[in-house]
């Protein structure tokens, strides 16, 4: 595969690279074109890989004991995507990953990664800063799914995933949100009346 410079750019932003650099990168990451309804990741599976969303939106979720299903993260462009507790840990799956629009993504395995770090320092430090920023990210959502109400909750959903309703269906929203779909719709025509 040949990536262009440009789309290393785009994924690796504010890392600059040698051209043996590039060679090696580019050698590791494969490019997928996925149509809508893909499952790339099932609970149970064994997980090898992480995912850059070149373009696109796909959805982390985890079915419980009852069949209920509770969507964990959307992932649009420029996100990372995978079952983190699995790829760091060696477990299997407890997660799903589909997509829910045609995507391009590119992944990367662990294996490759860690050859990466080695070869590549400031990729690592580049990992590094991303996996501190979606750390952050998920604890404010804990919070934000302990202290704040189901409207301040869509509020935030809709400030982080600016534009994403339009092809994202309800219920896959009102899961993300923890509330049902008429909650959700009770929310954005009081949201409509202010």
């Amino acid at each position: 595969m040949t990536l262009n410079t440009s789309i290393l750019s785009k994924i690796f932003k504010d890392v600059s690279f040698s051209s043996d650099e590039k060679k090696s990168i580019e050698i590791k990451l494969e490019k997928l074109t996925l149509k809508k309804g893909t499952t790339i990741l099932k609970a149970g599976d064994t997980v090898f890989n992480q995912y850059y969303v070149f373009d696109g939106c796909l959805r982390t979720y985890y079915i419980d004991n009852s069949g209920k299903e509770h969507t964990l993260q959307f992932a649009i462009n420029d996100w990372w995507i995978s079952d983190y507790t699995a790829f760091f840990t060696t477990t299997k799956a407890i997660m799903y990953i589909e997509t829910i629009q045609d995507a391009t993504l590119y992944k990367i395995s662990k294996e490759h990664m860690e050859i990466l770090y080695r070869e590549i320092p400031q990729l690592e430090t580049f990992f590094r800063k991303k996996m501190e920023r979606a750390f952050t990210s998920f604890q404010k959502r804990i919070l934000a799914t302990l202290s704040q109400s189901a409207k301040e909750r869509y509020l935030s959903f809709i400030t982080t995933y600016p534009n994403i309703e339009q092809n994202v269906k309800n219920f896959h929203i009102a899961s993300y949100l923890g509330i049902t779909t008429e909650s959700l719709s009770r929310i954005r025509k009081e949201i409509a009346h202010n």
